[in-house]
């Protein structure tokens, strides 16, 4: 019986031990613990550096972003390389602002339903034959709370730019976040890429409000 009562004391001493509830258990337990804790603590107040106002984007928005982009570009400021109500309503535009960015972009829009979507590109929004990018861009909406869509790994079609429409992950002919021409009309749709949801409150939508940030 005391083989018996020895044997059952042990699992209660490793316990207590695991737990820190003794006193020289303690010392040991507690020098790595707050590594975990303090770690994110510098991030949480710091937000981006804007260069101007953002017209779609407000303080809390900007923020609760920043937390999902890259490590590579946090610290970075946020620089606006277009939006419609200084450069106009039009693709090509866009195409010649984003001239001589090589760095990510965050483009961001407000539909005229008041709703706020858009897109993280890893790289500069550009004319190109195919699609192009990496599997740091995602997609996002606030509805109203942010919700972001990154890659499944599915497939690798991340951003496609013509001179007619800007297009953002795809599958079965649908694109998760797609834009004519005149940077007017615009549509949503579920796709592989990002597993997303229809980002504005219908499939198809008219834009109020475009930014392109670039993030480098």
């Amino acid at each position: 019986m005391k083989g018996r009562w020895r044997y059952t004391r042990l699992p209660s001493q490793v316990e207590d031990a695991l737990s820190a509830e003794e006193g020289e258990e303690e010392e040991g337990e507690t020098a790595p613990a707050p590594a975990p804790v303090s770690a994110p603590a510098p991030e949480d107040p710091v937000g981006p550096q804007l260069a101007e106002a953002s017209q779609v984007l407000g303080a809390s928005e900007i923020k609760q972003l920043s937390l999902h982009l890259p490590p590579r570009v946090t610290g970075h400021p946020w620089s606006l390389a277009f939006c419609t109500s200084r450069d106009g309503f039009s693709l090509r535009s866009l195409y010649r602002q984003m001239e001589g960015h090589s760095g990510p972009v965050l483009l961001v829009l407000r539909d005229q339903d008041g709703q706020m979507f858009g897109a993280f590109s890893s790289s500069a929004i550009r004319l190109s034959k195919g699609f192009y990018g990496t599997g740091e861009t995602f997609l996002f909406s606030f509805s109203p709370q942010l919700k972001v869509f990154k890659w499944t790994g599915s497939n690798s079609f991340f951003v496609k730019g013509d001179l007619d429409s800007l297009m953002m992950g795809s599958s079965s002919g649908q694109f998760g976040l797609w834009l004519d021409g005149d940077l007017y009309h615009g549509g949503s749709h579920p796709c592989a890429t990002f597993n997303n949801e229809v980002l504005a409150r219908q499939e198809q939508f008219c834009i109020k409000e475009l930014e392109a940030w670039v993030l480098s």
